[in-house]
């Protein structure tokens, strides 16, 4: 199954980490699926993506002192994979596992998603536990000396034909379960958490040859962040999306930094490969982190950069806000369908200049020829940001000299321009013109 026969444009859809951190339950995971069908999915949101220890019965109980429980109490069946905890979702027991409630999403006309981490839960090494498929046990597949340094839950599993058929079992239960899309965890290898060899690229082309053999098109999203450039080729041969950054939160310096980052990685944007830019930390947040719900720490001017530099690159777009508390402004954010557009399978964005203080990124489709522009005000007081048409490296935007512009934002014709663009942006804030020749 070729991974770039399907999700050929960026993934859209929600993700629980942001607002649920590790205690999201079923009928929370149903309440955000049914918001996003009755009000997003039109507008191309379509997955919906528990995200970490969904297998947990005790997740969140010591939130003060562990966002991971040190060997805490998990579900599992007898071929050491981790299962839902049937406490927070109970349509799982009796060992159907997310199969219920995948079969729920779908029948809305979603996409159903999980988080998992690499490798084998350390408590089937211990146990023993047979693996399906496989000659050897999973004390024999588990490699120890490969641990996440952040999350106890698992061991490494080695690069062998045993422990190929693990993953293959695992890929087999999702796709009978009904999943389209994995966010597997600790093995993207970012430097920022080793400087050792990394055992988990192994692991990853495992993970591939086991979605391979499923029967079924499941997208492979990979994280942490930040991904390396120089392995660029072999997270798009293996995988359909990987984070360019660390966890992205709502802070005015992180969205600044990735602008340097889309640069970096812009030329490595194409159908089923997707440089990941992280969730966007819109709406309310924060709920089970232990400190309350709290709004998005971005101003409108910060969120409509980030939907804009997102949408210009063509990075998937996952939501983290509680859907069903989004105000009507976030809403509107999210289903700006002029914005989206520039998301579509025959769309490219290029950073055209950069400095300290203001950014230009151009948007092209080359199926009906429609060109986008964006001024980034990265700068903390409004200013006058400029771009001559002939630095779009258009050449029929040169010879043509002039340009009717309309602006995304607030949906007005914002009349001819001779020569070049230019409009006063506020601090931290975004124009994007729609150009067509006059």
């Amino acid at each position: 199954m070729d991974k770039n026969k399907f999700a050929l444009t960026p993934p859209m859809g929600w993700n629980s980490y942001d607002y649920y951190d590790t205690t999201v339950n079923e009928a929370q995971v149903k309440a955000n699926a049914d918001y996003m069908a009755a009000h997003l999915k039109s507008f191309g949101w379509e997955y919906v993506v528990v995200d970490i220890e969904w297998y947990s019965n005790d997740a969140g109980t010591v939130r003060d002192r562990f966002q991971y429980i040190p060997f805490g109490d998990i579900e599992m069946d007898d071929y050491g994979r981790l299962q839902p905890s049937p406490a927070r979702f109970p349509s799982s027991a009796g060992g159907k596992g997310f199969g219920p409630l995948a079969e729920y999403v779908h029948g809305l006309g979603l996409k159903f998603g999980i988080h998992i981490m690499r490798g084998i839960p350390r408590k089937a090494a211990h146990m023993h536990c047979p693996v399906l498929g496989a000659k050897e046990t999973a004390d024999r597949i588990a490699d120890p000396s490969s641990i996440c340094i952040w999350n106890p839950d698992m061991y490494g599993v080695r690069g062998t034909e045993d422990g190929q058929a693990y993953y293959d079992s695992l890929l087999a239960m999702y796709a009978q379960w009904g999943v389209d899309f994995i966010k597997c965890d600790d093995i993207c290898d970012s430097r920022l958490y080793r400087t050792e060899p990394f055992s988990g690229w192994e692991e990853t082309r495992m993970l591939h040859r086991a979605i391979e053999k499923c029967g079924r098109p499941v997208v492979l999203s990979l994280s942490p962040g930040p991904a390396q450039i120089d392995r660029a080729w072999e997270y798009c041969k293996y995988a359909n999306m990987w984070r360019i950054t660390d966890d992205f939160w709502d802070e005015w310096n992180l969205l600044k930094a990735m602008f340097a980052r889309c640069e970096m990685w812009q030329d490595h944007v194409r159908a089923g490969c997707f440089p990941d830019c992280d969730m966007l930390p819109l709406g309310k947040l924060g709920k089970g982190f232990g400190n309350g719900e709290r709004e998005t720490s971005f101003t409108r001017e910060e969120q409509k950069t980030m939907m804009t530099l997102w949408c210009m690159f063509r990075s998937p777009l996952m939501i983290g806000a509680e859907l069903t508390l989004l105000d009507d402004w976030t809403l509107s954010l999210l289903t700006n369908a002029e914005l989206l557009a520039l998301m579509e399978e025959s769309c490219r964005g290029t950073q055209l200049i950069r400095t300290e203080t203001y950014a230009v990124w151009k948007n092209k489709d080359e199926a009906s020829g429609r060109i986008c522009v964006a001024l980034f005000n990265l700068d903390d007081v409004d200013r006058e940001i400029s771009v001559r048409l002939s630095e779009l490296g258009e050449s029929a935007l040169e010879k043509a000299e002039e340009a009717a512009l309309y602006e995304l934002w607030e949906k007005e014709e914002c009349g001819t321009v001779s020569g070049r663009i230019a409009a006063k942006v506020p601090a931290h804030g975004v124009k994007v013109y729609r150009m067509e020749t006059v």
